[in-house]
C-alpha cells in the first residue's frame, strides 16, 4: 500500500497554509508554518515572492496538488478518483471531493475518533475499526449512507483508543455524519453537502488541471 512517507510539514510549507496533517501539533507554537512561513527547499525564501506570478497550469496544478495532500492519496489513486467522479451524474469537482470524503480515513477523522487523517489511516490498518461489523484494514475503503463504523472490541480497552474517545468529546461532526461515544460507533446519514466541505480546496481548478 502506497503511501508519502516524507516529512509532512514540508507539504504544508509548499502550499503556505495549514493543511492539518499533524493533528494537535498543528493548533501549537510548535506548526511549521508558524517558524518558517515559506516554501521548503534552498530558494524557499526568494519563492514566496514569485507566488503571484504563477500561470492558469501552475495555479491548478497547486490546488490538485493540495486537495492530495489533505486526504493523503498519491497521484494514481487521485487520478482514479476523478475519473470516477466524470462518469457518475452531477458536478464533476463535487462528486470528487464527496469520493473523498466517505474514505473510511477521513470519515474516522471527521468523527473525531483520529487527530489527522494519517492517525486515522494507520488505525485503520492495524484493524482498530469494523465496518458493518466487518473488520477491515483498507483505509481508502468508500462508505455509503447507512454504513456504520465502529472501533472493534478488542481494541476498546487500549490506552490510546481511550485517549483519542475522550479527545473526541471536544469535536464536533458535521451534520452528514452520527456519533455515539458511547458505544464508540459512528454511521454516514448521507453524502456531504459542498458547504460542509473544507471550503480552502478549489474541485473547479482540479478539474480544469486534468481536462487539459
Amino acid at each position: 500500500m502506497a503511501r508519502y512517507s516524507g516529512p509532512v510539514c514540508k507539504l504544508c510549507r509548499r502550499e503556505g497554509e495549514k493543511l492539518f496533517l499533524k493533528g494537535e501539533r498543528c493548533y501549537s507554537p510548535k506548526c511549521a508554518i508558524e517558524k518558517r512561513a515559506y516554501p521548503p527547499g534552498q530558494h524557499g525564501r526568494m519563492a514566496q515572492w514569485s507566488r503571484s506570478r504563477s500561470s492558469d497550469y501552475g495555479t491548478q496544478l497547486r490546488a490538485k496538488q493540495k486537495a492530495r495532500r489533505v486526504y493523503g492519496v498519491l497521484e494514481r489513486q487521485f487520478r482514479r478518483y476523478y475519473r470516477q467522479a466524470v462518469k457518475a451524474r452531477g458536478l464533476t469537482g463535487l462528486t470528487m471531493l464527496q469520493i473523498l470524503e466517505t474514505r473510511l480515513d477521513n470519515v474516522i477523522y471527521r468523527m473525531g475518533f483520529a487527530s489527522s487523517r494519517a492517525q486515522a489511516r494507520q488505525l485503520v490498518t492495524h484493524g482498530h475499526f469494523t465496518v458493518n461489523d466487518r473488520r477491515t484494514d483498507v483505509p481508502s475503503m468508500l462508505v455509503k449512507p447507512g454504513d456504520v463504523i465502529q472501533v472493534r472490541e478488542g481494541s476498546r480497552g487500549k490506552t490510546l483508543i481511550k485517549d483519542l474517545m475522550a479527545m473526541a468529546e471536544e469535536r464536533n461532526v458535521p451534520d452528514w455524519i452520527t456519533r455515539n461515544l458511547k458505544d464508540m460507533s459512528g454511521a454516514i446519514v448521507r453524502l456531504p453537502e459542498r458547504p460542509e466541505i473544507d471550503a480552502n480546496l478549489n474541485e473547479q481548478l482540479i478539474v480544469e488541471y486534468y481536462s487539459r
